[in-house]
């Protein structure tokens, strides 16, 4: 993680909820396959504090083999694109006339300041939702709040339910919060496809006097 993260996450890592997570992990990565690997659990953290600009919020990493690397929606490049993946590339090419990449690797995206933050960093292989319930959720809403309260300006993408009952702990009167149906090919064209949310993110950065999203 980088240093402006540290006194942060510090004191939630010394708190008793995190304890027990801790506890918790550490049986886990014995016993079972878990994803990501250890020393990427923590990747969207590399983003510095200041430098983040947009903010999207998944759900829990991917659970096959090779594919969750730390930041919400993104795989390994050599990892073919997971459906979801696929439907946001979709909108973006639509939305910006950006192409398609060959990749689904979005470090690129974090290099220029999106926090790919999903709602519980770890997951059992082939488990989806298994880590949910054991603390990664207060965890990220705590994040999630220090970003509304430290930040001005961010754009918050919040895709499907999970992320948009995070609504209520960012303060839309100082951000831009974006929702829509999430990219997965069973909701997508239920309000996903045609929201836009890649211009408009940049539309209000530029207004902000940001750099955009090079998406």
């Amino acid at each position: 993680m980088h240093e402006s993260w540290k006194k942060y996450l510090q004191a939630e890592f010394a708190k008793p909820y995190f304890t027990e997570l801790s506890d918790f992990l550490k049986k886990a990565y014995v016993g079972h396959t878990i994803y990501p690997p250890k020393g990427q659990v923590f990747s969207a953290f590399k983003t510095p504090l200041d430098d983040i600009k947009v903010v999207i919020i998944g759900q829990d990493p991917y659970h096959g083999p090779r594919q969750a690397h730390g930041l919400a929606f993104s795989v390994q490049p050599e990892v073919d694109i997971p459906p979801s993946l696929k439907n946001i590339f979709k909108e973006i090419n639509s939305d910006t006339g950006q192409p398609i990449p060959d990749n689904g690797n979005l470090q690129r995206w974090a290099n220029q300041g999106v926090l790919l933050l999903n709602n519980t960093l770890t997951v059992e292989a082939h488990r989806a939702g298994s880590h949910r319930g054991h603390g990664w959720e207060q965890f990220t809403d705590t994040m999630i709040r220090l970003l509304s309260d430290q930040r001005d300006n961010l754009v918050f993408l919040l895709w499907g339910r999970d992320a948009r009952n995070k609504k209520s702990l960012i303060n839309d009167s100082k951000h831009l919060v974006l929702e829509a149906a999430h990219p997965s090919p069973l909701s997508a064209h239920n309000g996903f496809f045609g929201c836009k949310h890649f211009s408009k993110a940049n539309v209000y950065l530029t207004m902000n006097g940001k750099p955009p999203i090079e998406w």
